[in-house]
């Protein structure tokens, strides 16, 4: 632009040399003066017209320019909103991630929690039913907890002196173990039951069941000096001597064979 406005003054200058020129040589009449200046007026138009038109394409150039500036600023701020949505929607993600994470974690310890409790109440619900190594009047078997329970369960009736249920528990737990280790000792214990209730009969027929299953067992002297009670309560005087006698030559150290010394001197 400053080159061209430079040739349009460079222009109207030459003009005005030649028309001065012409003017102190009368060289030109007044026609050729007017269509020199109408030739520069119409130069100086085309100038300005072609300024005018460089102006314009610039302009449009620049309004190009911004509008594209503006389109690539919406656009930017466009692909910023979406991205600022999608950091949302990944943060909601990773919160959903990590409450699940943390819900996991609950589940499994409740899981672990649970599997413990299952098997300590297993291993307790087997423990019940495992053998136990158990020493009763000097005789050391293995019996079943149940078994177990259930002889100290018809025993504690015996010393709570309840005879009656003691029995009945007794014959119940012999009926149902018939090969238990407890036998020996349920049988005197029974014997002394059937004896309180005064049933010397059945107490005989018991306490002879235990001497024959255990001749050694450490209440077998005792029960044949029970045996030798009911028969002396009967009458029996005999029978009662004869069992007296057989206490002390087979258990001559015990304290049912002094006992039986010393009824044996009574005993007419």
């Amino acid at each position: 632009m400053g080159v061209r406005l430079f040739s349009l003054r460079s222009l109207a200058a030459a003009c005005l040399v030649v028309v001065a020129s012409s003017a102190s040589a009368g060289l030109f009449d007044d026609e050729e003066a007017r269509r020199a200046i109408l030739d520069l007026r119409q130069r100086i138009d085309a100038v300005k017209q072609e300024k005018q038109q460089d102006r314009t394409e610039t302009d449009k150039k620049i309004s190009e320019a911004n509008q594209r500036a503006a389109d690539d600023a919406t656009q930017l701020r466009r692909s910023i909103l979406d991205l600022q949505n999608q950091l949302e929607v990944m943060r909601a993600d990773i919160a959903k991630l990590r409450g699940q994470n943390e819900q996991l974690a609950r589940d499994l310890s409740e899981s672990q929690r649970r599997i413990k409790d299952t098997s300590t109440a297993l291993e307790d619900r087997l423990r019940k039913f495992e053998p136990l190594t158990v020493t009763v009047d000097g005789k050391e078997f293995l019996a079943d907890p149940s078994e177990k329970r259930e002889y100290e369960a018809n025993l504690a009736l015996f010393r709570k002196g309840d005879f009656p249920a003691a029995s009945n528990g007794f014959v119940d737990f012999l009926n149902r173990n018939p090969q238990t280790g407890y036998k020996a000792s349920a049988l005197f214990w029974l014997g002394n039951a059937q004896y309180a209730n005064k049933d010397c009969k059945s107490a005989m027929v018991n306490f002879r069941n235990l001497i024959a299953l255990a001749p050694n067992h450490v209440h077998a002297a005792e029960a044949m000096l029970t045996i030798a009670n009911c028969q002396s309560e009967a009458k029996e005087t005999k029978a009662a001597r004869k069992t007296l006698e057989d206490i002390i030559a087979t258990y001559p150290t015990t304290d049912a064979a002094n006992a039986a010394k010393d009824r044996l001197g009574r005993l007419k």
